[in-house]
Order: C-alpha cells, then sequence, then structure tokens
C-alpha cells in the first residue's frame, strides 16, 4: 500500500500520529473533524448546550449569570454530581443502579441517628453511613455475577428495601436536624474558600494538567516513541489557566467558591485518573465494552463488576451525607424525588454511553451543571417543576439519541 492509499484508509490514525510528534494547528483541527465524522464526538455536544441553556436563560433573565446565581447552582449540583459520579462507574461496566437515590437516603438517616441520636463522633458516623453503602454495592454484584440477577432487577428490589429501612430508622417523627454549629452542616453551607487559596488552586491546577501529559510524553520520547508535542500541553495548560481564573474572579464577586465544589472536583479528577492512568480503570473500559472478551483475555471480569457496585453505591451514601448537609436534616422526602433519575440522567447526558465502554468521570460534572441550569434557570423564571421534568426529559432523550447515533458512526468507520 502506498502512502496516499494508507492516508485514505486511515486518515485519522495518521493525523494522531503527526499531532504526537508535533503537528501544527492545521493538522490539530483536521484530526479534530475527522473525529467528529467518526462519531467521536467528545464533551462537544453537552458543551455546546450549556452555552445554548446559559444564553437562553441569560435573556430571559438577566440574574441567571449573576455570581450569586452561579454560587448556588454550584453548590447546589455538588450532592447528586456525587451519586451521578458512581452511576459512571457501574455505566461504563454496562450496568446499572436504580437504586442510588433509596441508597443516598439511607445514608443520610443513619448519619442522623448514630450522630444526632446515639452522639457517635461524626467521623465514626460518617465512615457507618459510607461503610453501609459499600457492603450494599457489594451486595449487588454478588447478585449480578454469582447468581445472574440482571442489575437492573437486584438494584430495583434493593431501592424498594432501602427507602423501607430508611423510613424505619427515621422513626415516627419522619425527620432528624443535624445540628447547625456542626462541621458537617457548616462544610456544606458556609465553608468557601478563601479568595487568594482558589487562585492559587487554579495555578495548581493547570500545572498539574501540564505535569500530568509532559512526564508521560518524555517518557516516551526517551523510549524512542511519539508523544504529543510540548506546545500543544502548553496551550491546554494555558487555556485551563486562563479559564479558571477567570471564573474564580466572577464567583469571588459574590461568595466564591465553596469547599464542598472543590471536594466534588477533586472527586472528579481521581475518578478521572482511575479510569485513564491505571490497570483497574483500563480493565473498566474492557469489560464494558466486550465482557467475554475482556474474560478471555485474563481480566477478573468478576472483580471488576464488584469495584463499579461498590464505588457507585458508596459515592451514592457520600451524596446523601452531602444533601442531608445542605439541608440540615435528614427526613423521609431524603433521596426521594427526583434525586434517583437525576442522578442516572446526569451521567448520560453527561456523555456516558448506556451501552458501556465509553464516558468519562467529567460526565457526572458536566451532565450535573446541565441539569441544575435547567431548574435555576426554570426557578429564576417562577414556572411550575412540571416545566423542569419536561426540559430535562426531552434533554436526555436527546442525549441518549446522540450516543446511538455516534455509537453507529462510529461501527461504520470502524472505530466502535
Amino acid at each position: 500500500m502506498t502512502t496516499r492509499e494508507s492516508e485514505t484508509a486511515a486518515p485519522l490514525d495518521l493525523l494522531d500520529e503527526r499531532l504526537r510528534r508535533g503537528g501544527g494547528w492545521r493538522d490539530v483541527l483536521r484530526a479534530g473533524w475527522e473525529r467528529l465524522r467518526a462519531g467521536d464526538v467528545g464533551p462537544l455536544p453537552i458543551v455546546a448546550g450549556l452555552v445554548v441553556i446559559w444564553t437562553v436563560f441569560q435573556i430571559l433573565n438577566p440574574a441567571f449569570l449573576a455570581s450569586a446565581n452561579l454560587v448556588n447552582l454550584l453548590m447546589e449540583s455538588v450532592a447528586v454530581g456525587v451519586i451521578a459520579l458512581g452511576v459512571v462507574c457501574v455505566l461504563l461496566v454496562g450496568q446499572i443502579d436504580l437504586s442510588v437515590g433509596s441508597v443516598s437516603g439511607l445514608s443520610a438517616a443513619l448519619t442522623a441517628v448514630t450522630f444526632v441520636n446515639s452522639g457517635w463522633p461524626l467521623p465514626l458516623a460518617l465512615a457507618a453511613a459510607i461503610g453501609a453503602g459499600a457492603a450494599i454495592g457489594w451486595l449487588y454484584a454478588q447478585l449480578v455475577t454469582r447468581l445472574g440477577v440482571p442489575s437492573f432487577v437486584a438494584t430495583l428490589a434493593g431501592l424498594l428495601s432501602f427507602l423501607g429501612l430508611q423510613l424505619y430508622l427515621l422513626g415516627s417523627t419522619g425527620a432528624i436536624n443535624l445540628p447547625y454549629d456542626s462541621g458537617l452542616v457548616h462544610f456544606a453551607q458556609l465553608a468557601f474558600v478563601p479568595e487568594w487559596l482558589s487562585y492559587l488552586l487554579v495555578v495548581a491546577a493547570a500545572l498539574a494538567l501540564f505535569g500530568a501529559g509532559y512526564g508521560p510524553a518524555r517518557t516516551r520520547r526517551a523510549a524512542g516513541l511519539s508523544a504529543r508535542s510540548t506546545p500543544l500541553l502548553v496551550a491546554r495548560s494555558a487555556a485551563v489557566l486562563v479559564g479558571g481564573v477567570l471564573a474564580v474572579r466572577y464567583l469571588n464577586q459574590g461568595r466564591g467558591v465553596g469547599w464542598m465544589v472543590v471536594a466534588f472536583v477533586a472527586l472528579v479528577l481521581v475518578l478521572n485518573y482511575a479510569l485513564t492512568r491505571t490497570a483497574w480503570g483500563r480493565s473498566v473500559f474492557a469489560v464494558g465494552g466486550n465482557a467475554e472478551a475482556a474474560r478471555r483475555a485474563g481480566i477478573n471480569v468478576r472483580r471488576v463488576y464488584t469495584s463499579a457496585f461498590v464505588l457507585c453505591s458508596s459515592l451514592a451514601a457520600l451524596g446523601g451525607v452531602l444533601a442531608a448537609s445542605r439541608l440540615a436534616a435528614a427526613n423521609q422526602a431524603s433521596g426521594a424525588g427526583d434525586v434517583n433519575l437525576n442522578a442516572i440522567a446526569a451521567a448520560v447526558i453527561g456523555g456516558t454511553s448506556l451501552f458501556g465502554g465509553r464516558g468519562s468521570a467529567f460526565s457526572a460534572l458536566l451532565g450535573i451543571l446541565v441539569i441544575q441550569s435547567i431548574s435555576s434557570g426554570l426557578t429564576l423564571l417562577d414556572l411550575d417543576s412540571s416545566f423542569r421534568f419536561i426540559v430535562t426529559g426531552l434533554v436526555l432523550a436527546l442525549a441518549v439519541a446522540l450516543d446511538s447515533a455516534a455509537r453507529r458512526s462510529r461501527a461504520a468507520h470502524g472505530r466502535a
């Protein structure tokens, strides 16, 4: 095959190779276009959707993009966003967890009972709540991997059972208030990053991004392999630095950046590292892509499923604790309502495929921003909550349709 024929046969692979060897901006743009044609759209649709949503709501109500509203929007996104982060884990392996809302409500009730009624130290109460979530995830994994129960059925049973256990723990009063002077409530409601430290965190994030790309690139070059060009890594880090500084500066005109938001972003980054830079992460994507092929390749599929379910339920428990802390109470409505569906919808809207094997930790972050933006915008417009369900449902349907179309396009281009 001649060079010209090979370029026609695999233009995207050749462009990727040029970029790793230090290709110019023309190659960057061409590679981006080829990826879009091949169905590898990445986060582009959700970012474009966020821009459209924010633009429309800002036109309808100029208070939408006010710093005070954006601070509240981010703080309200964290609890369900953490739950959605766990949902991403099970979706990546091609499974589903319908009980994350009930598990989050149960953990909130368990925290309130142990911390308030029983007088346990706060760290011990938190450990009990998150440990209970991990145990629930382990139980699901055994039902799925050893007994062959479909995850849909196993977690649906859990949804009902753990909702009942939550109501039992709360007792006849149906609600337990958390002390306003406790560290948990202070963290969720009043703890904000000092202005100088917020800028320092942005700089640290930009430097860490550059280091994460430059280190492996230098190692590959030393081994005589292709690697991403240094100018491209610098440009990417510079974009994060400029965007982060501008965002932090604007948020600091209001109350600033909440420590709870910082903790959520840190969780996203940790999970992203685990999924993209570890053997476990590669196993997760392999199992989600084709479980039987992964098993024949020597991957312990049962262990991967177990880790995904345990992570999902543990993060659901953590999200439930954060939600109760925001409200300063655990009650019968904790984890109920639209919490369950919003967490799953956030993961899917953010770009995690329902078919397994495709997605990232950032899906939870992007997806919950879309859902919370819709909720905040409609609230500012003083519209009935029915419109929020309608709009969120339409966005979810559109996200799944785009995922299906992209999946067919990747298959047609031999990149499924």
